[in-house]
C-alpha cells in the first residue's frame, strides 16, 4: 500500500489524532493518542508497517465521500452479488459543547459496515505494528474481541464476529444480506491503565452516530461563508478544524511525516508540528471558513508556546502539539518510505532555525484578532512589545527563510518584509499594547525596512521584486507583498511580479513553484513540485489586483487537483499532476480559503483589506 497514490486517502480525526483510509477501505496511518505520536497503523511509508483493512472478499470498485458536514468518512463497495457501505470516523465522545469537538475524544476509531442491496463476504485483516513498525504485539482473544499488546500501549479490537485467524495478523470473515449490519472499533489505552473490555455493537453504532451529528452541529454553528466554492472553502474549514490539537488549540502543518515532495527523493519532512508561520495565514482563513473562537484557541496556544523561548535565543519558529520546543529530527531505518522515498524522518531540524519572519507572523495574528483581544493581558502585551523590538533590531541580519532552507542564511526578501509587517502592526496597536511611547522608534525602523525593501528588492534584470537582495531569482513569497498591505495589489511593481513569477515559475499545468531548486539556495539535492499554496497566492493577488478572471483561472487550476474526497497535499508533480508531499495540507486548504475570499471581495467591489477581519465570516 505504500505506492498508492496519496490522493487515494481520506483524513479520519478526533483532534487529538488522525487516520488515514484508502480507496479500498484499508487504514493506512493512524496515530494515538496524539497526531505526533508513534503509528499504529503506517503502510503508506512502509508495507510491513501495519494495516486496518475491512472490504468485500470479492472484487469490488468503490465511491466513497464524507457524509454531509462532516470527517466521517462513508465508501460504498459495489460487488457482483450486493452493495457494502462502510462508515469510518474517530470518535469525538459525546456531551459536548460544539466550540469544544473532541474534549472527551477516548482515542478510538470506529468503523461499521451495511449491506444495502444483495449479499456481501466481508473480509477483514488487522495487522497493528506499533512505534513505527518496530513492534509486532502478542494477540489474546477476549469476549467480542482481541486485545494487541506491544510497546507502549494496548490495542483492544471489538469485533462482530468469531476470529478466523490470529497469527502476526486478526483475521474475520462473515457475510451480510440486504439490511444487515456489523460494527467493529479500536480502542488505545497506555499501558498500566485498566484494559477496557470490547465495546458492544450498540455502543459502536450510538459513537458513529454521536460523532456524525456533532461534526454536523460544529459546521452548523460556526460556517457562514457564502461566496465563490462555497463548499470547497466550508469543507477546508472543516479540514483546518480537523488538523487542530483541541487540548491546546495548535494546529498541525500535516497529519503525516515524510510523504516525499519528489517521488524517490529525500525532501522528505515531518509536519505533525505547529508553525509559527502559520498563524497570520490560518488566522484569517479561520475567521472566513470556521469561527473566531477556533482563531483564538490556536493565536493563544502560539503566544504561549513561544513566550517561554529562552530569551537569549531567536524566537523558535515551530512547536509540539503540546508547547513542546526540542523536536530534534531522526531517521526512521525501518521504513523503506512512500514509493521507496527514503529516508522516512520523525522530528524536525528547522525547530532550531533563526527565521526572522515569524516576528511579523505572530503580530500580524495578533492585529487580526485585535477586536477579540481587548484589555491583552501584561506578560502577552510584554511579549508582543519584544517580538516588535526583536524585528527591529534583527532585521539586517541575514537568515534561513520562509523555506527553512538548509543551505547558507540568506538576506530574503520575504523576512525583510515580515520584520516590516512586525513594526507596522506594532505601531497600529500601540494602545492596546501600552507601548505608545515605542511608536516613534518603530516607525523609524519600519521605514527603513521599507525603504532598503524597495531598493534592493527589487531587480531590474527580473522585473520583479526576487527572493533575496542582491539576486535575480524569482520567489513566490515576494507575492506576499501586497497580501499583507506593503504595497497595494494594483501597483505596476507588484503585477510585474505576479506576471514574472505566472512567466518564468509556473509550470506548464499552470501551478507555482515556490523557487527554482537547482539555483542550490536551499542546500539540498533533486526537485519539487509545485506548490499549491503560492498558487493561490497567485490568484489573491491577481484577484486583489483587479484581474478577478486570470485570479479564478488560477484557482480553478489549483483546485482541479483535489481529490474526491476535498482534500489536497502541499504540492503537485509537473510531470503526472499526482499530489505531492504531506497530506493533507494546512497551508493549501488556508490558501484556497483565502483565495476564494480575495475574489469574492474583488468581485464584489470590496477589495480585501489585509488587516481586517473577513465581515462574511461568523
Amino acid at each position: 500500500m505504500s505506492d498508492l497514490p496519496i490522493a487515494d486517502h481520506a483524513l479520519l480525526s478526533d483532534r487529538h489524532s488522525a487516520a488515514l483510509v484508502t480507496r479500498d477501505g484499508s487504514i493506512a496511518w493512524l496515530c494515538f493518542p496524539r497526531f505526533d505520536s508513534e503509528s499504529v497503523f503506517a503502510s503508506i511509508l512502509d508495507d510491513n508497517a501495519g494495516h486496518w483493512s475491512i472490504r468485500p472478499s470479492a472484487p469490488s470498485t468503490s465511491t466513497r465521500a464524507y457524509v454531509a458536514g462532516t470527517m466521517a468518512l462513508q465508501t460504498t463497495f459495489h460487488t457482483d452479488e450486493g452493495t457494502l457501505e462502510l462508515l469510518d470516523a474517530l470518535e469525538l465522545g459525546g456531551g459536548v459543547d460544539p466550540h469544544r469537538l473532541g474534549e472527551n475524544a477516548p482515542h478510538t476509531l470506529l468503523r461499521g459496515v451495511r449491506c444495502t442491496s444483495g449479499r456481501v463476504t466481508i473480509e477483514m485483516v488487522c495487522r497493528p505494528r506499533p512505534e513505527y513498525g518496530l513492534v509486532v504485539p502478542v494477540f489474546a482473544e477476549i469476549d467480542s474481541g482481541v486485545v494487541a499488546t506491544g510497546g507502549s500501549g494496548r490495542l483492544t479490537l471489538s469485533l462482530p464476529a468469531p476470529v478466523t485467524g490470529l497469527g502476526g495478523e486478526i483475521r474475520v470473515r462473515f457475510t451480510l444480506e440486504a439490511g444487515q449490519h456489523r460494527y467493529f472499533a479500536l480502542q488505545r489505552t497506555r499501558l498500566g491503565e485498566p484494559l477496557p473490555g470490547a465495546y458492544s455493537q450498540a455502543a459502536i453504532a450510538a459513537g458513529l452516530a454521536a460523532t456524525t451529528a456533532s461534526w454536523q452541529q460544529w459546521s452548523a454553528m460556526h460556517q457562514s461563508y457564502d461566496g465563490p466554492w462555497r463548499e470547497l472553502v466550508h469543507h477546508s474549514g472543516r479540514v483546518l478544524q480537523a488538523l487542530s490539537y483541541q487540548p491546546t488549540g495548535a494546529i498541525v502543518a500535516a497529519a503525516t511525516t515524510s510523504l516525499p515532495e519528489e517521488i524517490g527523493g529525500a525532501r522528505n519532512w515531518d509536519y505533525r508540528y505547529s508553525w509559527v508561520r502559520d498563524a497570520s495565514f490560518t488566522m484569517k482563513a479561520l475567521w472566513v471558513a470556521a469561527c473566531p473562537d477556533e482563531a483564538h484557541e490556536f493565536f493563544a496556544f502560539m503566544t504561549a508556546a513561544a513566550a517561554h523561548s529562552r530569551p537569549d535565543r531567536h524566537l523558535q519558529i515551530m512547536f509540539g502539539i503540546g508547547g513542546e520546543h526540542d523536536l530534534s529530527e531522526r531517521v526512521l531505518p525501518q521504513l523503506a518510505g512512500w514509493r521507496g522515498s527514503g529516508p522516512v524522518r520523525v522530528g524536525n531540524g528547522a525547530w532550531d532555525q533563526p527565521q526572522l519572519d515569524v516576528y511579523g507572523e505572530l503580530l500580524d495574528a495578533a492585529f487580526r484578532l485585535r477586536g477579540q483581544l481587548g484589555d491583552i493581558e501584561p506578560a502577552t502585551r510584554t511579549f508582543l512589545v519584544a517580538l516588535a523590538d526583536a524585528a527591529a533590531s534583527q532585521w539586517q541580519q541575514p537568515d534561513n527563510g520562509i523555506w527553512e532552507v538548509r543551505g547558507a542564511p540568506r538576506h530574503f526578501l520575504y523576512s525583510k518584509l515580515m520584520c516590516w509587517v512586525a513594526l507596522d502592526r506594532a505601531i497600529a496597536m500601540a494602545d492596546q499594547l501600552h507601548a505608545t511611547d515605542r511608536i516613534d522608534e518603530w516607525s523609524t525602523t519600519a521605514a527603513q525596512i521599507r525603504a532598503t525593501i524597495l531598493e534592493k528588492g527589487w531587480n531590474a534584470e527580473a522585473g520583479a521584486f526576487t527572493q533575496a537582495f542582491g539576486s535575480p531569482e524569482l520567489d513566490a513569497s515576494s507575492l506576499m507583498m501586497s497580501i499583507v498591505g506593503f504595497l497595494p495589489a494594483s501597483d505596476p511593481r507588484v503585477l510585474a511580479t505576479a506576471d514574472a513569477i505566472s512567466a518564468r515559475l509556473m509550470d506548464t499545468r499552470g501551478l507555482v513553484y515556490r523557487y527554482q531548486t537547482d539555483t542550490g539556495v536551499d542546500g539540498l539535492t533533486g526537485t519539487e513540485g509545485t506548490f499549491l499554496l503560492c498558487t493561490f497566492w497567485l490568484a489573491h493577488v491577481l484577484a486583489a489586483g483587479g484581474r478577478s478572471g486570470e485570479a479564478r483561472e488560477v484557482f480553478e487550476r489549483a483546485v482541479s487537483h483535489i481529490n474526491d474526497v476535498g482534500l489536497l497535499a502541499e504540492e503537485i508533480d509537473s510531470e503526472t499532476g499526482e499530489q505531492l508531499g504531506n497530506f493533507p495540507q494546512a497551508f493549501s486548504h488556508v490558501g484556497l480559503v483565502n483565495a476564494a475570499w480575495a475574489i469574492q471581495q474583488a468581485e464584489s467591489g470590496n477589495p480585501a483589506d489585509e488587516g481586517r477581519a473577513p465581515e462574511n465570516a461568523s
